[in-house]
């Protein structure tokens, strides 16, 4: 159950990933797994091509985020597909499927025909039922694509679960894998009792009156049939198909068509042991169109008046043009007409003036779509879908098929023509009424595709805009904190005891004389360049900057992520404040700016406070004795003289009170 083609694959399943990963784990591990697997796309769209790789990519990096193995993940995968099928409206085409769980799989090979107007670039894998018994039935799975063993897996036993509350056990009896194709068998195991009520009984048949039927009018029925024995020589085909391509018969069916479908070898055994299976054959060769090329005419009433008076206009076209506008037009003229003896001397004849022609077109005075006739249709191969027959009598496979043709267009390409088709099903009312539609469903195409390019636009901008937001965000509170009070925890509920960490505060000595001789530009200024350095520094260390009100820095270590080298972080913080302003000045004076720093270990509680304009805040003596030691620092020649020992234990008690303070 796929829909993918070479190298591409609809956003259908990854838009169901997505929403499995949302679901169980939650919109933040979907997004770390998208980054880790690098995908681009903002939001998948259900019916526009991916690369083919994205679900295996998504599915390696949610292995290594969740721990989980790559086989999990698209088992996974699989069952929420099927879990999930009913949200996008193709429920109701897999429960009628079948009856049982028997008919279901035998009508898997032909699932993705019935998704064929909705996913119209849809190239499946290949299903075909085989050993089957009351107790079992093995699988035989082909497809182009890898690594989607378990992912088919998943699908299949979550089918019986859910469509015919039955527990389907499936087993992987081998595998293959080449650069083409891979090949996997499976076994699934479960009541499968509806295999003994389809068993052929053992009974003879009653009589019943023979109905004779020439062999004419049955293939008259049937157009495009193929009656072909062991040896896969055709001794006869339908009508239709004769019409076509006239010499088939007599030529081997394997060697003038393609199998695509099922993904078999083209023998009659494989075809013998797979009749249950729609067939889909292409042309090798292409089908030569026989639409004759037609020519306008002069009116056979009026042959000379008509041609006179061309004669006539031509002459006076010419007169009214420059002399040397002229002189270019007779040689294209030229050119023209050597091109176009060449064309009548091929056997074009039949009083056609291609001269005439020619000089109505440049003139004006003939229909834009006159020479559409002159061009050759592109040709294509016949596409026949159908069933394959055993025919007893015969020794005889035949098939019975119809083209696949959705618009007028593919039926000129191909040289069908309606009166070819059947009457007896839909194909010619399909392909009529959808040419109708066509149009208007182009155009709505197109309009919702602009929809689409706005909305991703749109949704590109929110991102960006996300993104600033929540560094602002992340500026003022923790990203932990941050994140909690967006699930809806209260303010209250974020407030955490913290029973070691260590603060530091700092000042600028004389402020308040610095700033009565100076502006206030001057100071902010002043300010913002020690503040950029201390930012840069906390950064360096591993240290929260918790606030700053005028000319005071507090930062913090140990909250919000705990850590028992805080006491270190900070203590290295206050060295590298006090060398790290050497080169400031004091604008007042042009001195260098002295700074006091005062650090305090201990217990404190920490959390968001209010409703407006919420900031991360810590509680505790702990703050208050740190203020104190910055405040009632001392100017001293050596700052060495204010730090206690730190031991290689790192006690708290080393650090609990120390003052720094800049030369």
């Amino acid at each position: 159950m796929e829909v993918s083609n070479p190298l591409k694959m609809y956003g259908l399943y990854l838009e169901a990933v997505n929403d499995y990963i949302n679901e169980s784990y939650g919109e933040d591990v979907w997004r770390l797994i998208e980054n880790r697997a690098e995908i681009p796309h903002l939001k998948f769209v259900r019916h526009q091509m991916y690369n083919d790789n994205l679900i295996l990519r998504l599915a390696k990096a949610a292995g290594e985020v969740l721990g989980k193995t790559h086989d999990e993940l698209m088992y996974a995968f699989g069952v929420y597909m099927v879990k999930r099928i009913g949200n996008y409206g193709y429920e109701r085409i897999l429960k009628v499927l079948g009856r049982n769980v028997r008919d279901f799989i035998n009508e898997l090979d032909n699932l993705h025909e019935y998704f064929r107007f909705s996913f119209p670039k849809v190239q499946p894998p290949s299903f075909c039922v085989e050993e089957e018994c009351e107790k079992s039935l093995t699988l035989h799975y082909r497809s182009t694509r890898k690594g989607f063993t378990q992912f088919v897996k998943g699908q299949l036993s979550q089918v019986g679960r859910q469509f015919y509350s039955t527990d389907i056990e499936v087993e992987i009896l081998s595998k293959e894998e080449t650069e083409k194709m891979t090949y996997v068998v499976y076994k699934m195991n479960f009541d499968n009792a509806a295999f003994k009520h389809r068993m052929p009984q053992q009974k003879t048949a009653p009589g019943y009156e023979k109905l004779p039927m020439k062999r004419g009018l049955f293939f008259d029925m049937f157009p495009f049939s193929v009656i072909f024995r062991r040896d896969m020589t055709m001794y006869r085909i339908g009508d239709g198909l004769k019409e076509v391509f006239s010499d088939l018969q007599g030529k081997k069916v394997n060697e003038e068509f393609t199998l695509i479908r099922p993904m078999l070898e083209f023998s009659w055994d494989s075809i013998y042991t797979h009749l249950n299976n729609v067939f889909e054959l292409l042309s090798v060769a292409v089908v030569e169109s026989k639409q004759k090329v037609n020519m306008p005419k002069l009116s056979k009433e009026e042959p000379e008046e008509g041609r006179e008076k061309e004669d006539n206009d031509k002459a006076k076209w010419e007169e009214e043009r420059e002399p040397k506008e002229v002189e270019e037009m007779k040689v294209s003229d030229q050119e023209y007409s050597g091109a176009l003896t060449q064309y009548n001397s091929s056997g074009n004849s039949g009083g056609e003036d291609i001269e005439l022609l020619a000089f109505q077109t440049v003139t004006g005075k003939c229909s834009e779509t006159i020479f559409e006739d002159l061009r050759e249709p592109p040709k294509k191969p016949l596409h026949l879908k159908g069933q394959m027959k055993y025919v007893p009598p015969w020794d005889s496979l035949i098939f019975l098929g119809t083209p696949i043709i959705e618009t007028v267009e593919d039926m000129i390409k191909m040289g069908v023509y309606v009166n070819d088709l059947n009457l007896h099903d839909s194909s010619r009312e399909l392909i009529l009424a959808g040419t109708q539609q066509s149009a208007e469903l182009q155009l709505a195409l197109d309009q919702e595709q602009q929809k689409y390019a706005q909305l991703m636009k749109i949704i590109k901008k929110l991102d960006e805009e996300k993104k600033r937001g929540d560094s602002l965000l992340y500026a003022m509170i923790p990203k932990a904190v941050a994140d909690r009070l967006r699930k809806g925890i209260t303010a209250l509920e974020t407030c955490q005891v913290f029973p070691d960490v260590t603060i530091l505060f700092s000042d600028v000595v004389k402020f308040n004389e610095i700033c009565i001789h100076i502006t206030p530009m001057q100071v902010v200024d002043m300010l913002n360049e020690i503040y950029i350095v201390f930012d840069t520094l906390s950064e360096k260390h591993n240290v929260y900057k918790v606030e700053t009100i005028r000319d005071a820095y507090m930062v913090v270590a140990g909250v919000p992520n705990k850590t028992t080298f805080h006491a270190h972080h900070i203590c290295d913080m206050a060295l590298d404040m006090l060398s790290s302003i050497d080169h400031l000045k004091d604008p007042s004076t042009g001195d260098n700016i002295q700074i006091r720093v005062g650090v305090h270990s201990g217990m404190v509680v920490a959390g968001v406070v209010g409703l407006k304009m919420p900031r991360y805040c810590l509680f505790g003596d702990t703050v208050n004795s740190a203020s104190r030691m910055e405040s009632n620092g001392v100017v001293t020649g050596d700052i060495l003289n204010y730090l206690s020992p730190i031991t290689p234990g790192n006690s708290i008690n080393n650090c609990r009170r120390s003052s720094f303070h800049s030369n």
